[in-house]
């Protein structure tokens, strides 16, 4: 596995997709080693601001070299990013945790269902893997990405107020859709992971789920974010695994949500 570093990135391009949600092009080497499902730490120029914000690898250009980061402003670090324009130095911490298992989609019928801002990390993931299908779900009309989705998979939206596509959630989209899939793939809210995990369960599929959490460090020092698992921890000694180096994708049996 690369080793993790800090390096400067330099700002391609930023564009506002819709109300809150950003997506800018980093040009960075780390671009050479990112797999779909992982994240970087991207510092705020803000020299009082010690930590990195942990956002995911939405996608990787051909030339594997530049990253794109598809984000919502939640506070001061991702507003300070918000503002960023092209030719901007910036620095960045990666390529960190563990992606998506493509080799357990190989040859398999797979579901990617994304809701809110987890739907970023699945559209490389959804590139690396032939003739999947996509759920996405979002409160209401106001989408982003579903183009460059269905560029890459056959798309389904599901939406909570029913102005597109399905009136519901990704899992009612899912269903909707007459689609057993052998494998899921999957990245949103606790409550739609928790949701998929049961559907896993009562319907025997196959499912990874990324894990969306605060992070301080990002490289599992500091044990701020953990999730109860099964088995007990090697670093901790508990049954606690780390999200942000032991994840942010689990397989949702191993899992305790």
């Amino acid at each position: 596995m690369p080793q993790k570093k800090k390096t400067t990135a330099v700002v391609r391009s930023q564009t506002r997709l819709t109300e809150g949600i950003y997506d800018m092009w980093l040009d960075t080497d780390l671009a050479c080693d990112a797999r779909p499902g992982q994240f970087i730490g991207v510092y705020p120029l803000d020299q009082s601001t010690l930590l990195p914000r942990p956002i995911s690898i939405c996608e990787v250009n051909e030339e594997k070299t530049a990253l794109r980061l598809v984000y919502r402003v939640v506070g001061a670090g991702t507003a300070e990013f918000s503002a960023w324009q092209a030719g901007e130095n910036v620095q960045v911490l990666g390529v960190l945790g563990n992606g998506y298992p493509l080799e357990a989609g190989k040859g398999r019928c797979v579901a990617l269902l994304g809701g809110g801002i987890g739907v970023p990390p699945l559209l490389e993931t959804a590139k690396a893997l032939p003739q999947v299908h996509t759920f996405l779900g979002y409160r209401n009309a106001d989408t982003f990405l579903k183009e460059d989705f269905a560029r890459y998979s056959t798309l389904h939206i599901a939406t909570e107020d029913g102005s597109k596509g399905t009136k519901g959630n990704v899992l009612d989209a899912l269903r909707e859709s007459g689609l057993k899939p052998d494998v899921i793939m999957a990245c949103g809210p606790m409550p739609m992971l928790r949701a998929i995990k049961q559907y896993a369960e009562r319907e025997g599929v196959e499912a990874y789920i990324s894990l969306e959490e605060r992070m301080a460090c990002g490289v599992g020092a500091c044990l701020g974010c953990v999730v109860k698992t099964k088995d007990i921890d090697a670093h901790s000694h508990v049954r606690n695994a780390r999200i942000c180096t032991d994840g942010p994708v689990f397989n949702a049996k191993e899992v305790d949500i």
